[in-house]
């Protein structure tokens, strides 16, 4: 609107850094591979598209994804040596359908070795004896992706236990089921894991089913 405004709508516009950390400490919330793997996988398929923006319909916009390798000897947070879509010794972190080798180019959900999907029926929960600090970053991560929460709110079917973990798991499950029921949504920082058990309990029911 600014560039509008001032009579600069042919001016050209390149995004000079933008990317998603792959790992990150205790206390960083949303640095995962699924995480990094949604963000740079859409912002691709986006720029691949020639969509545009709103402001500019079917104009592509140079875009330089942070980062290409990992800044291993970086100080500071894990996040900050977490960047890279390569290790620095050359190995993939993760793929987004930029390689010659990539199963599906296009499609920003593609892991880099395809695990089948279950046929039986599978719940996403948490693996044991993780704290409770990453349970609700789980939580939070989960309940903000737009599934329905509710039954873990005051009055609900699954409030009770009133415990981190049971939320925890609630909702972690939910996002699984709702995401695609692809390994890489039971991922949570690899604190999550697929059980063919059954975790519904009284009235509070755990959806799930084959896939």
């Amino acid at each position: 609107m600014a560039f509008n405004v001032g009579d600069f709508k042919d001016v050209e516009i390149m995004v000079a850094e933008t990317g998603w950390a792959y790992r990150g400490d205790s206390n960083e919330v949303g640095t995962s591979v699924e995480n990094a793997r949604a963000y740079n996988g859409n912002l691709i398929a986006h720029l691949r598209s020639m969509v545009g923006t709103p402001l500019m319909p079917g104009k592509s916009v140079d875009t330089y994804i942070f980062a290409l390798y990992d800044e291993n000897l970086k100080p500071g947070p894990t996040s900050e040596r977490s960047f890279g879509l390569f290790y620095p010794n050359l190995t993939m972190t993760y793929d987004v359908g930029l390689s010659k080798n990539s199963q599906t180019p296009t499609t920003p959900t593609t892991p880099t070795t395809p695990s089948p999907k279950p046929t039986a029926p599978v719940w996403c929960l948490p693996k044991a004896d993780i704290p409770d600090d990453q349970l609700q970053s789980n939580l939070d991560y989960a309940c903000g992706h737009g599934i329905d929460c509710g039954p873990i709110q005051p009055g609900g079917a699954c409030f009770e236990p009133n415990t981190v973990k049971s939320h925890a798991a609630y909702a972690m499950n939910l996002y699984y089921q709702s995401l695609g029921k692809n390994p890489w949504n039971c991922d949570f920082s690899q604190t999550a894991t697929l059980t063919s058990t059954n975790p519904s309990y009284n009235a509070c029911t755990y959806p799930g089913g084959s896939t």
